[in-house]
């Protein structure tokens, strides 16, 4: 069984032969072939060497063309600042939608033209050529939420929920279907499933998250299942008090980030949804040992069980020891759902 046969028959509620493995990883990943992050996220040659790489010495069972979250605002035109060896960072002082009527001029970027979208949507293809078939290839769009505060500002988009809601529902009709686009040219280049990246959602409330949020994170997700695309749910922060509509949303896969029990979402959320992570990437992973690792993941795994694939609560960080991240691939190559 390779690691796409195992990752889709977990999604399927099949039989695996042992657990998958799907860490991720980006800054670490350009460490593997001596690159420095700058080139990473703006060369998608770099990314695919360095995914491939990561995922051949590591047993991983996935490639994903995850970066940064500024590929779609830079390609709207806004203001982005590079770094040679940090990934990029929107300049939110500068936000592109620092007036709320500016929405209303913006047009939607063409993934297949010249691009941060289109190196994206290339490196998917490359992936397609060199690892279709054995890895699973995941694309990656940001959620309804993260995109908004990236083209609206965070501390801006936070006040629109109460003073302008109707700008805001206006703010994630665009951005869905935008995204949507976006994923559509992913899934032909080659992508078997979309990463949702809606780190932003984790700052509201409950009442505002079902309110606003929860919407339009379904029209997205039911949108990306109509395109035949499965669907893994990665939303940084705390969730916990999200669970419930988390849960509703249908995704195959959801990540839950280090701070958030994981008995609670296995309670909270069906039998069925494959749950992933959600062990410290800097406590355990990073600064621990391999003993620490293992005892972090198999407390996560007996949690989770039996829908259930290994991972971090969040991006590797670079400076993990080599032999805790191998802590993870034995753990996942020596254990059954």
């Amino acid at each position: 069984m390779n690691g796409r046969e195992r990752v889709l028959a977990m999604i399927a509620g099949k039989k695996v032969d042992h657990l998958p493995l799907m860490p991720i990883t980006m800054m670490f990943a350009a460490n593997q072939i001596n690159q420095p992050y700058g080139e990473y996220a703006l060369d998608h040659r770099v990314l695919v060497e360095a995914q491939i790489a990561t995922a051949e010495r590591f047993a991983f069972d996935y490639v994903s063309a995850i970066s940064d979250p500024a590929r779609e605002a830079a390609d709207l035109g806004a203001e982005v600042e590079y770094f040679d060896d940090q990934p990029p960072a929107l300049n939110e002082q500068r936000a592109l939608l620092h007036e709320k009527g500016d929405l209303n001029e913006l047009d939607f970027p063409d993934p297949a033209s010249e691009g941060r979208m289109n190196d994206r949507v290339q490196a998917v293809a490359l992936f397609k050529k060199r690892v279709g078939g054995k890895l699973l290839i995941e694309g990656w769009v940001e959620g309804p939420c993260a995109q908004a505060s990236d083209l609206r500002g965070i501390n801006a988009l936070m006040m629109d929920f109460y003073d302008d809601p109707e700008f805001v529902n206006a703010l994630f009709d665009f951005v869905i279907e935008m995204e949507l686009i976006f994923a559509v040219a992913q899934i032909e280049a080659g992508a078997d499933i979309i990463g949702v990246g809606d780190a932003a959602a984790s700052l509201v409330g409950p009442k505002l998250y079902r309110q606003f949020v929860l919407p339009a994170q379904k029209r997205m997700i039911d949108g990306l299942h109509s395109l035949g695309a499965k669907v893994r749910l990665h939303i940084c922060g705390k969730t916990r008090k999200l669970y419930e509509g988390m849960g509703s949303l249908g995704c195959e896969i959801v990540d839950l980030d280090s701070m958030n029990p994981m008995d609670e979402a296995r309670k909270t959320m069906s039998a069925k949804q494959v749950l992933l992570g959600n062990i410290s990437p800097v406590e355990i992973l990073k600064n621990g040992t391999p003993e620490t690792v293992t005892n972090a993941i198999a407390e996560c795994h007996k949690q989770c069980s039996p829908r259930y694939i290994v991972g971090a609560g969040c991006e590797v960080p670079r400076e993990t020891p080599i032999e805790n991240l191998e802590a993870l691939t034995t753990y996942a190559q020596t254990h059954q759902p």
